[in-house]
């Protein structure tokens, strides 16, 4: 039986590039477009809905830059620190998956 909280976790952090989003920017401050080349495939209209739910959950600051032009950058919020550990986990059951799959 899913918690309520397992429920909200899943609806924060779901989708297919949330973590991965989350995961790009623990590495340091992301301008869009570098988060749209390191996530291969994301089409800018899903990583721009995926940024702003990031950001209204307080996972994400997005910053505009006073440059010529005027750029936008991302970065995680303390808050989203948290949630590391989640994609680590993630990280070493797919490896390990992926390790199993392969021997079968």
């Amino acid at each position: 039986m899913a918690t309520l909280e397992m429920r909200d976790a899943i609806e924060l952090l779901g989708g297919k590039w949330k973590l991965l989003i989350l995961q790009s920017l623990s590495f340091g401050t992301k301008r869009f477009k570098d988060l749209q080349e390191a996530l291969v495939g994301i089409s800018s209209k899903v990583l721009s809905k995926d940024l702003q739910e990031l950001e209204q959950n307080l996972l994400v600051t997005r910053t505009v830059n006073n440059t010529k032009p005027i750029t936008v950058s991302y970065s995680l919020t303390e808050y989203a620190y948290e949630t590391i550990p989640v994609f680590e986990a993630l990280f070493d059951f797919g490896a390990k998956h992926r390790k199993k799959m392969k021997n079968k």
